[in-house]
């Protein structure tokens, strides 16, 4: 059980750092958001909000609860990110890659209980 979710928390961790990255210094990731219409602000705080996010998810001392609101606002960026992909009218594949990534993130958060169970 707990190579399950660590590797699911991995690879998704890996997915939300690459993203910040590209979110901060990718030219080509800076003009596809304000293409989808999110001004500069907003890509800034996904950002930040994705390297928080990485580090409650990795911290294995940070309580369970707080863990869960990680899993929220992630879940939540993986909705808006498909909501905002489809309007765009961009490629399926963009949001086939989001709903990977959102099973990918149902799996870690459903393994990070078992492991925490009490039996």
């Amino acid at each position: 059980m707990k190579l399950a979710y660590w590797v699911s928390t991995t690879i998704l961790c890996t997915f939300l750092l690459w993203s910040a990255y590209t979110y901060l210094y990718s030219k080509q990731t800076i003009e596809g958001i304000r293409e989808l219409g999110f001004p500069d602000f907003f890509r800034l705080q996904l950002a930040v909000l994705k390297i928080i996010a990485v580090a409650v998810l990795l911290v294995p001392q940070i309580p369970t609860g707080i863990k869960e609101w990680a899993y929220a606002g992630v879940g939540l960026f993986f909705i808006t990110a498909i909501v905002a992909h489809f309007a765009h009218k961009d490629p399926i594949f963009i949001n086939l890659i989001n709903l990977v990534l959102i099973a990918i993130l149902i799996i870690s958060y459903v393994y990070l209980h078992k492991i925490k169970a009490p039996f």
